[in-house]
């Protein structure tokens, strides 16, 4: 299945984010503030979307594989 570079690095950034607002999310509740953790947390599932419709284009995008399916 053929990728392309922009679709990859698409997934590699989300993926960046998610990683980074999940550890802030962490941090915060740890000091119970709790309004960034909400912040946080509803940035990270707002996200989640985005990563799947990055990976659909991608996938619909690909020419034939090895199967030619």
């Amino acid at each position: 299945m053929k990728r392309s570079y922009v679709g990859v690095i698409g997934l590699l950034i989300i993926l960046g984010l998610n990683i980074v607002f999940t550890q802030l999310l962490v941090h915060q509740f740890f000091y119970e503030n709790y309004e960034a953790v909400l912040l946080y947390m509803g940035i990270n599932i707002l996200l989640f979307p985005v990563a799947i419709f990055i990976y659909k284009k991608e996938k619909n995008k690909g020419g034939a594989g090895k199967n030619g399916k």
